[in-house]
C-alpha cells in the first residue's frame, strides 16, 4: 500500500468491479473498515468478511453485479476520490454536495466518525469529503 490507503482501496474495488470479479481481498485498517461498513449498509456491497493471514488482517468483499443480456455483468458501482494527501477538501454541513440528486452518497470524515452525507446533514456537522460513490 502507498501513502494514501483510501485511494488504494477505492482503486482495488474499482478495478475488480470493472473486471467483473465478484470477490476482492483488501488490507484492513480502522478507517477502511468504517468506509466498507458504510458501503455495505448503503447496499453497494453484498457481503464483507474479516480474514487473517500470517498475522495480517484483510477484508474480503463480495461486490454487487447486475446481469444483462449483452454482457455477463454490468458495473453498478462508481467511486471517485475527492480529498487526497496533497489537497484536503472540507465542507460545511449546508454545503455538502448531492450526488445524482441524492442517489449517490458522499463519504465524510467528521468529528463524529465516518458518515454519509445524509447522516452529516441530519447531525448538522461538516467535515473532510473523502469520496463520492454512485
Amino acid at each position: 500500500m502507498s501513502i494514501d490507503p483510501i485511494s488504494d482501496i477505492l482503486t482495488f474495488i474499482r478495478n475488480a468491479n470493472m473486471d467483473g470479479k465478484k470477490v476482492v481481498k483488501i488490507p484492513s485498517t480502522n478507517i477502511i473498515e468504517n468506509i466498507i461498513k458504510l458501503l455495505l449498509r448503503e447496499g453497494f456491497l453484498e457481503n464483507v468478511r474479516k480474514h487473517q493471514e500470517r498475522g495480517k488482517k484483510f477484508l474480503v468483499l463480495t461486490l454487487r453485479h447486475k446481469k444483462t443480456e449483452k454482457r455477463r455483468f454490468t458495473n453498478i458501482l462508481n467511486l471517485k476520490q475527492i480529498s487526497r494527501p496533497g489537497l484536503r477538501i472540507y465542507s460545511k454541513s449546508k454545503r455538502i454536495p448531492r450526488i445524482l440528486g441524492g442517489i449517490g452518497i458522499v463519504i465524510l470524515s467528521t468529528s463524529h466518525g465516518i458518515l454519509t452525507d445524509r447522516e452529516a446533514r441530519l447531525e448538522g456537522i461538516g467535515g473532510e469529503i473523502l469520496c463520492y460513490i454512485w
